[in-house]
């Protein structure tokens, strides 16, 4: 059975709930914009204060959208800033200048045109020493970006980044959460031993861990899934890039299906590792994996460890990638059959209908296109 998706502002949505209630974020959003002054520094700036202070109640990451958006196009006022500012400056210098031309008026041709041409030998001279000093910082700039990129290259420290994270026991102070589609979808509250990295940057999303190997890093998430393929955690280039979630997948309402992705790094950062799970002794070994968001604590049997590719739309066939949520029990089922199908071996771990998943997605050399796939449950 084929899975019906639904669009809402650039954004897949997998079920008609989620389309609802991004539909109405799309009507509240539409609303904000027509009352906000889109060219206003002072008018962006409290819209800012006031979406990161949760005064606009959003269902869907749409919401998060739109907080980018304003965070966007604000940097771009700041550089940039509104005409009616420049045309201030115009008239200040055009001012000055009208000034400057009446004193000037008073002196014979004689004198005004040996001032004009030494006026233009001063403005060549200006421009001559401008040009040459820019080249002469750009050359240093280029060499202390270089020298400290060097040295700085994939320096970020996951270990302390870890340490950041607080041990506290929240079995006690987890809520459950029950959504109809008439009721609002209010996020569950952040754990606190995430909230010091969500300070950080409030693109975390979560943090993956893998007993007794390398895996033990943050997960990001953004807009599109391509920002994190070249960032760090400190949002600085940096070629390893990080472990992100899927754009269309929901933290704070997990899917039924999350999919992480990250490089497979040759040094073995990210998931250079992961390809271990090939063999079943490695998997005996390590067969559980810790993936928490920073709403909540999440423990995962896997299941499924197989290799596939990226496929070309109008091919039809099982893509992986594209399977997040499904529309009734037999699609769930049918995608369980698929990836047993494809197992590598037997975890003889299986899901039911209703069952949380992971993803853990990487790049396979084995083929063009090629990926490594691990599949997992939730069990707590």
């Amino acid at each position: 059975m084929s899975q019906q998706n639904y669009e809402v502002s650039g954004r897949t949505f997998r079920t008609k709930q989620d389309y609802y209630y991004a539909c109405k974020d799309a009507e509240a959003i539409k609303k904000i914009k027509n009352n906000t002054d889109w060219n206003s520094i002072e008018k962006l700036q409290t819209l800012y204060d006031e979406l990161e202070n949760h005064k606009y109640h959003f269902y869907t990451l749409l919401g998060d959208d739109f907080t980018e958006e304003v965070e966007e196009q604000l940097g771009e006022l700041k550089k940039n800033p509104p005409v009616e500012n420049k045309k201030k400056q115009s008239l200040r210098t055009a001012n000055k200048s009208t000034n400057d031309n009446k004193k000037f008026e008073e002196y014979d041709a004689s004198m005004q045109l040996q001032i004009l041409s030494e006026l233009k030998k001063q403005e060549r001279k200006r421009k001559m020493t401008i040009f040459i000093l820019s080249i002469l910082a750009a050359a240093c700039l280029s060499y202390v970006g270089v020298y400290f990129y060097q040295f700085e290259k994939n320096k970020i420290d996951y270990s302390g980044l870890a340490e950041l994270k607080k041990d506290i026991d929240i079995t006690d102070t987890q809520a459950s959460y029950t959504i109809t589609l008439e009721e609002e979808k209010e996020k569950p509250p952040i754990l606190a031993k995430y909230e010091t990295l969500y300070k950080k940057n409030k693109k975390l999303i979560g943090w993956l861990k893998i007993d007794d190997t390398n895996i033990d890093y943050p997960v990001m998430q953004t807009v599109n899934n391509e920002y994190y393929l070249d960032h760090n955690f400190n949002q600085e280039y940096d070629k390893n890039g990080s472990l992100f979630l899927d754009k269309d997948c929901n933290a704070a309402f997990p899917n039924t299906n999350m999919i992480i992705y990250g490089h497979h790094m040759k040094s073995g950062k990210m998931f250079g590792n992961l390809n271990y799970y090939s063999k079943e002794s490695y998997y005996k070994e390590h067969p559980r994996i810790q993936f928490d968001t920073i709403y909540e604590e999440g423990l995962y049997d896997i299941m499924y460890v197989f290799r596939s590719r990226i496929y070309n739309e109008d091919e039809v066939v099982f893509k992986y990638y594209k399977f997040l949520d499904v529309n009734s029990e037999d699609e769930f089922y049918s995608a369980m059959d698929e990836m047993a199908r494809m197992s590598l071996y037997d975890t003889g771990v299986t899901a039911a209908y209703g069952d949380k998943l992971i993803t853990l997605s990487t790049c396979d050399s084995s083929e063009e296109d090629g990926r490594f796939v691990v599949v997992a449950k939730k069990i707590k």
